[in-house]
């Protein structure tokens, strides 16, 4: 008889929606006494549904932390770097110690420094401004992650070789949204796991004859995706993944379903 084994799960990241005002005003009021605001909502509400289903490795955070991001970069006004950049921590760790009160050793999601679209109008050297922000990127990362924070999801959109080579790390994942098997080439370069939506999977072998692959991420994945990456993979270098755009609750409860299989 056939048993029924279950994968590791992990969230990439979520983008919810934007509360109504007086939601939001409620939350806010719930939450006196603390650096409250719109980006510490979307954090929240972020991961609490990943914990509710019980996704095994849960990450807060998505692209829309770029706000904070952009608000805490001293040097970048109106979306261009000015003068010398750095961060300013109090948020980002207010921020981290946010997610580790909801759940110790949660990850967070973050825009790479690309997405964050800030013009160099300062540095005006690739090398100097790539040394300049992916310092800054350091920097916050670190905080988090002195604050309780596991690791980080960087989201990006291309496998930018100079950030890759700075930041990627045990701790620190690159996740390309959509990529094709030249972005998956491109994160291999740097890192030996991935994460692949299941129509791409069959980019996979030919990937892993040319790059280590200790670990596969599907995206959203059905039992012809699992079956498939079991033949090139074992269960351990499986992870059944999630990225989420909306607030339902059901999404993360069914990946968690997904991850099941037979043995």
């Amino acid at each position: 008889m056939a048993k029924r084994l279950l994968l590791a799960t992990r969230a990439l990241g979520g983008e919810p929606g934007l509360p109504e005002v007086q939601e939001l005003a409620d939350w806010i009021a719930e939450h006196r006494g603390r650096m409250a605001d719109i980006v510490t909502y979307l954090l929240e509400r972020s991961l609490a549904p990943q914990i509710s289903a019980g996704i095994g490795t849960p990450c807060a955070g998505g692209r829309f932390y770029a706000r904070r991001l952009l608000s805490v970069i001293d040097g970048v006004e109106e979306g261009r770097a000015v003068r010398e950049i750095h961060a300013d921590l109090p948020e980002i760790v207010e921020d981290a110690a946010g997610i580790v009160v909801q759940r110790k050793g949660a990850w967070c999601a973050l825009p790479a420094p690309h997405a964050l679209g800030i013009h160099d109008d300062f540095y005006q050297d690739p090398d100097e401004w790539n040394d300049a922000i992916c310092g800054v990127y350091r920097t916050i990362l670190r905080s988090m992650r002195d604050t309780g924070v596991f690791g980080h999801v960087l989201i990006c959109d291309r496998a930018d070789a100079d950030e890759l080579a700075a930041l990627a790390r045990q701790k620190v994942f690159f996740f390309q949204p959509g990529a094709d098997r030249e972005g998956l080439g491109g994160l291999l370069e740097y890192q030996p796991q991935v994460a692949v939506e299941k129509k791409s999977l069959g980019l996979v072998p030919g990937l892993k004859e040319e790059y280590t692959v200790k670990r596969l991420c599907i995206l959203d994945p059905d039992p012809a995706a699992i079956r498939l990456a079991l033949a090139h993979f074992d269960p351990e270098q499986v992870i059944v993944a999630g990225y989420r755009t909306g607030d339902e609750a059901s999404y993360w409860e069914g990946i968690v379903s997904s991850a099941w299989y037979s043995a």
